[in-house]
């Protein structure tokens, strides 16, 4: 099928020794639903420049980025950064706007998908579920909040097994997410397991996303910031991102 090609030609550009996949949204969500069809397992990332400052400094992490099979652009950040190095980068692929095209996809298919919520707030969590079952009545949902105790990963997984999904969406925030499916994915059922950090939060309707205006501007960042002002240690990791892009513009990273 045409899609083989394509993922054997696949283009990808590398930010910082993190490599990105410069597909669309719409491109990402027919290689996951692919993948669906091919009953693999699978490990989407969707990270922006937060996560790829992360990674310098935990070795650890950087070896799930090179192991996972989609790596999307989460952030202008790392699309700005890819095409200064002329590695043309066309859109965001946010883990919010993935999934939810992955979903209506499905539905105007009549592809029945099965998904496990996994993370945010228990109140979060059943208003991200009620949600997805009234706009998506042909996938089946289940999930769990992200307020377990360490000792009872197991029996989490044990449900998530239980489940048996084709599509298990993780939010418990970087990098501890992307840990997770790492360690865990290759002892559930095949699915495509995707990393979603506060998404659910949004799906939900307890926090929303910024207005549409802020987004054709590429300052989501900026009213995230502005709405929750606790975040600006963790957005401080966006100019030492841009000075890192710009001294290693001609350097192999």
């Amino acid at each position: 099928m045409a899609l083989g090609a394509e993922m054997q030609q696949e283009a990808v550009v590398h930010v910082l020794g993190v490599r990105f996949h410069t597909l669309t949204k719409q491109q990402a969500v027919e290689r996951i639903l692919y993948w669906i069809d091919q009953k693999s397992r699978r490990m989407v990332i969707t990270a922006g420049p937060e996560f790829v400052m992360q990674t310098q400094k935990d070795e650890a992490l950087r070896r799930i980025a090179r192991a996972a099979d989609l790596v999307t652009p989460d952030g202008i950040g790392v699309v700005w950064a890819a095409n200064r190095r002329r590695r043309m980068v066309s859109e965001r692929v946010t883990g919010v706007e993935l999934v939810q095209e992955l979903l209506e996809t499905a539905e105007q298919r009549h592809q029945s998908l099965r998904v496990y919520v996994l993370g945010a707030s228990e109140t979060s969590l059943q208003a991200c579920l009620a949600n997805f079952r009234a706009s998506y009545p042909g996938c089946e949902f289940a999930g769990e909040n992200g307020y377990f105790r360490p000792e009872d990963l197991p029996q989490v997984l044990a449900r998530v097994e239980a489940f048996a999904p084709h599509v298990w969406l993780v939010g418990l925030g970087q990098p501890r997410q992307e840990k997770l499916i790492y360690e865990a994915l290759g002892g559930l059922p095949p699915c495509v397991a995707i990393g979603v950090g506060g998404s659910i939060d949004v799906w939900g309707g307890t926090v929303k996303r910024a207005p549409l205006l802020f987004r054709r501007l590429n300052l989501e960042w900026l009213y995230r910031l502005l709405k929750q002002p606790s975040r600006w240690r963790r957005q401080l990791a966006l100019p030492r991102f841009a000075w890192k892009v710009l001294r290693n513009l001609d350097g192999d990273d």
